[in-house]
């Protein structure tokens, strides 16, 4: 849990810092707007990106003169979209782990050694650590196959 988002703050610090009364925090709290989290003795415990989101609901309110009902489905679509581009960057870094495997050949000597092997070059015998040999002397190469 970042400092952002360490539940620290009463609802009357809160609304303090975020220039409302306590009682429209707890109304947002109502209405799922700004939702904070609860102390075991279930006391409202807000998080700096909370008042962060407070001020938002404020400009929106004030400012662009848009309904509580019409924020909250702003603020929803935007969490959206954060849980969305998170899953977006975690499916591009595996994309690029299987890219950059697309191009790798591996070998693999009869005790059992593996070595990654750039594409179009030729495995010595002599690059494998062999503990025994066998008599048939079998090198396996494997790459893997592109999915698609």
């Amino acid at each position: 849990m970042t400092t952002d988002d360490a539940p620290v703050l009463t609802v009357s610090q809160a609304a303090e810092l975020a220039g409302v009364h306590p009682q429209t925090l707890r109304q947002y709290d109502r209405l799922g707007i700004v939702v904070p989290r609860r102390t075991p003795g279930r006391g409202r415990r807000y998080s700096r990106r909370d008042v962060a989101r407070l001020l938002e609901v404020q400009r929106l309110t004030q400012g662009e003169g848009i309904n509580l009902a019409g924020i909250k489905r702003i603020l929803d679509l935007e969490d959206h979209v954060s849980v969305l581009e998170r899953q977006l960057a975690e499916l591009l870094r595996i994309q690029a782990e299987r890219d950059q495997a697309e191009g790798r050949v591996f070998a693999a000597g009869t005790g059992g050694e593996v070595v990654a092997v750039p594409l179009g070059r030729r495995v010595r015998r002599s690059e494998l650590r062999v503990e025994r040999q066998t008599r048939g002397g079998a090198l396996v190469l494997w790459r893997p196959q592109r999915r698609g």
